[in-house]
């Protein structure tokens, strides 16, 4: 899983770099690849699995649709759809790593999907953001939420690691407020998620 939100993230650089119809039906595949994949991984109850399946056929049939449909506000759909998949799968993620068995490999592995996934649903929310107010941005020109995906994933990761380069900033209060939200979200996971990891796997190692 970790390995596919990586893809992920290096495709929508290349949609970003590639101005290309065609090249943004690539970035929703992967997408798309993505979900399944995370589907696949996950050790969650039928019902669950069933959900995020549905939430997987719901966005593949709207992203075709939008293809050959123009329907205001598609694209909000499609965002949403997006984070509430990304949504389920942390909340699936942290629920096993922070709550059942001991600390090995996976639990390391799975703490980086979650730390991803992080950024991804902000960059989501940022990219709402934008697509209802085209200048609570600065540093990024308003369009396609495809061509501005990498931008977007960009900003919310170097929010996270509370980097603050300075090139895209909110101008918006909302927008700030998602920002400085999202700083505090990246300590706090340093703090509980990394921490507890660490102080169980001494302990796993003193009884031991």
């Amino acid at each position: 899983m970790t390995s596919a939100l990586v893809v992920l993230l290096l495709s929508a650089s290349l949609v970003r770099s590639v101005a290309d119809g065609i090249l943004e039906s690539f970035l929703e595949g992967i997408i798309t690849l993505t979900f399944l994949v995370c589907i696949v991984s996950l050790k969650v109850d039928t019902n669950w699995k069933r959900f995020m399946s549905g939430l997987i056929f719901v966005w593949l049939l709207t992203a075709i649709v939008k293809r050959f449909v123009t329907i205001p506000h598609i694209d909000l759909f499609m965002l949403a759809l997006m984070f509430a998949f990304f949504w389920g799968t942390f909340n699936s993620i942290a629920r096993q790593i922070l709550f059942t068995g001991s600390v090995n490999g996976n639990k390391v592995v799975g703490s980086i999907a979650l730390f991803l996934l992080l950024g991804l649903m902000w960059s989501l929310v940022y990219l709402l953001i934008l697509a209802l107010s085209p200048g609570a941005f600065s540093g990024i020109e308003h369009s396609a939420w495809g061509q501005n995906f990498s931008q977007m994933a960009y900003f919310s990761f170097v929010t996270l690691t509370t980097l603050g380069y300075g090139d895209i900033s909110p101008n918006t209060p909302f927008a700030q407020v998602a920002v400085y939200m999202e700083a505090i979200a990246g300590v706090f996971y340093m703090a509980i998620v990394v921490a507890s990891l660490v102080s169980a796997g001494l302990a796993q190692k003193d009884t031991q």
